[in-house]
């Protein structure tokens, strides 16, 4: 019913924001990712919501990009997740590091989100885990690490993207969670004609940082 709402941010609340729009201001409960990348009190900013009409009261959930709203309503769709549990997940863990963690099987990593324990993270991923591609995942967090524009385009984004893809998969087979070779993969500045091998042992390199 409300697909977005863009405005001057008026408000920052505890677990939300409140965005003014057309003579309304609009109380939109957002996770962290968000709170932690807001422009300042008074400038615009894009919201991209779900709308939740129960039957003791309405709600708004915000997110910055049509992906995060994607991943959040996926969530709801776990039996036993809610938007207040789906909104905790993704404020424990940024929304390309939960793609990252469920199509690697990381339910450690899911399992430290307020209220989640193993079993429901177990179920977060086998529910989820056909819905996401490591490929999808790639292209996302190149595009939220902002390489995404720096990329060749045509057969060379997708040739350094698939690099990209084959070093989290190598981190991952050498041990480490899908979350560290991610982050570890975000770090590298990737440039065209790199191989999946450049790639990796450049990741290598930042790991002993992270």
């Amino acid at each position: 019913m409300i697909s977005f709402i863009r405005g001057p941010l008026a408000a920052v609340e505890e677990d939300g924001i409140v965005v003014e729009a057309g003579g309304v201001g609009f109380e939109i409960r957002v996770p962290a990712s968000v709170l932690d990348r807001l422009p300042a009190l008074g400038q615009e900013i894009k919201i991209y919501t779900y709308f939740q009409v129960r039957e003791d009261g309405m709600s708004l959930y915000g997110f910055q990009t049509v992906q995060d709203r994607q991943i959040f309503r996926q969530l709801l769709g776990v039996n036993g997740i809610g938007p207040k549990g789906a909104l905790g997940i993704l404020s424990a863990l940024k929304p390309d590091e939960l793609r990252m963690a469920i199509v690697s099987g990381d339910a450690k990593a899911i399992a430290k989100a307020p209220g989640v324990g193993v079993k429901t993270a177990q179920r977060i991923i086998l529910d989820l885990k056909d819905k996401i591609s490591m490929d999808q995942v790639t292209r996302q967090w190149l595009e939220a690490s902002g390489q995404e524009g720096d990329l060749p385009s045509g057969s060379g984004a997708e040739g350094l993207a698939g690099a990209a893809r084959e070093a989290v998969e190598a981190l991952v087979a050498l041990g480490y969670t899908g979350i560290e070779a991610s982050r570890a993969v975000k770090k590298v500045e990737l440039a065209e004609g790199m191989t999946a091998e450049d790639v990796l042992k450049a990741s290598l390199r930042h790991l002993s940082f992270l």
